[in-house]
């Protein structure tokens, strides 16, 4: 039995909490002390016959201190399941009469399978069926028992252990159906903490560049500005310079998720609003147009926001980051797949170092990797700086969400 303890007592742990450190609970106390009472008001009340003696104080220490064990029967199923075991074969062996005594047995062996200690259900089940019904016999007390005894004994057992089977099955489904409803929550909950970072840094954080550059261009190029109106275009430049750092905070906490490559779907703009960050580039002074290679044809939903969003956090970057004056927009109609490159004349990353896009660059290639497809993004030759998505047109299942 200590090999069974050791093997099955994990199994246990999966199907019932952990109890080896608490306290028996107050319901377990009053349990075993209802059980014992009434196993001691039996003992004495039962009728003794030849080969037996009357109850005396050695019948109730044994019957109370089956008891006292059934307290922790929760806590530690198969200690539980041996002791009583021992100790019923000692009653029985000090020549005590047949009582309730077995009551004490029979719930010890019912949690061990409950808990998922079935092998030593089993081998107490079992031992117990060739040792107790044979005593008589043994100690010439009586005869062997008859068939129809032990028949009915391992219908008895069985019973019990079927019981107990079932229950356990039960709260393991229970406890699995649980675990996976909590699964399932936190999985909705770490999407809908991606889906709205992802929108916060595409809309606001672009909107909020594009005030910033603006704000920063009316400053550069209008020197005769009344002093009210640089003190406010002053003011706007650097409080949406605040927003921004307060935004990628933001960003960065709701991206904290155990599943950083899920992309969610939802309803968005797609490639035919491209022109419309094409010129909102214009406006940011940029040299900026827009390019097409291929017959235009309808995009999977997907792929059709993927990449709007991919162009416009490229087009984001070149406003805030690049130092360009040119930057064009490339989208190329392929049979299995969708091609959005976007080249600038500036200098990329290169200055400061990737992190000085934030969280765009990885923003870019979540995206691209959740269809299944890739981004490049790097210098290019002759000066510049090129992103280039391909995304697959072909999908073999639903991007991941």
């Amino acid at each position: 039995m200590a090999y069974d303890s050791c093997v099955f007592a994990p199994a246990a742990d999966r199907i019932l909490p952990d109890r080896s450190l608490a306290r028996p609970a107050t319901r377990e106390v009053a349990l075993a002390a209802g059980l014992g009472l009434f196993m001691l008001v039996g003992t004495f009340g039962a009728e003794y016959g030849p080969g037996t003696r009357p109850p005396d104080a050695g019948a109730a220490a044994l019957v109370l201190a089956i008891a006292a064990a059934l307290i922790f029967r929760r806590r530690r199923p198969v200690q539980v399941l041996a002791v009583v075991w021992l100790l019923t074969l000692g009653y029985f062996l000090a020549r005590y009469p047949y009582a309730p005594v077995w009551l004490g047995l029979v719930v010890a062996y019912y949690t061990a399978v409950v808990m998922g200690h079935r092998l030593a259900g089993a081998v107490a089940g079992v031992s117990g069926f060739l040792v107790f019904p044979w005593l008589d016999n043994i100690l010439g007390r009586g005869p062997a028992p008859m068939p129809g005894v032990l028949s009915s004994i391992a219908t008895s057992l069985l019973l019990v252990f079927g019981l107990a089977e079932g229950v356990r099955v039960r709260r393991q489904r229970a406890a699995e159906a649980a675990r996976t409803r909590a699964e399932e929550a936190k999985r909705q909950a770490g999407e809908e903490r991606l889906r709205i970072a992802q929108e916060l840094h595409d809309v606001l954080a672009h909107n909020i560049s594009l005030i910033n550059v603006q704000a920063s261009v009316a400053l550069r190029v209008n020197q005769q500005l009344p002093d009210q109106a640089r003190t406010a275009l002053t003011a706007i430049k650097q409080a949406s310079q605040e927003g921004l750092g307060e935004l990628r905070t933001v960003l960065d906490v709701l991206r904290q998720t155990e599943d950083p490559a899920a992309a969610p779907g939802w309803p968005a703009p797609g490639l035919a609003q491209v022109q419309e960050l094409v010129e909102a580039a214009l406006q940011a002074g940029l040299d900026a147009g827009v390019e097409v290679e291929g017959e235009p044809f309808p995009l999977p939903a997907s792929v059709d926001l993927a990449a709007y969003r991919i162009a416009q956090e490229a087009l984001t970057n070149v406003i805030r980051h690049a130092h360009a004056m040119a930057v064009r927009v490339h989208v190329v109609y392929g049979s299995d797949e969708l091609q959005i490159r976007i080249e600038d004349d500036g200098g990329g990353p290169q200055a400061g170092g990737e992190e000085t896009w934030g969280n765009g660059l990885s923003g870019m290639r979540e995206r691209a990797a959740a269809l299944g497809g890739k981004l490049e993004a790097g210098p290019r030759a002759g000066g510049g700086f090129t992103v280039l998505a391909r995304l697959p047109l072909r999908l073999p299942a639903e991007p991941v969400r």
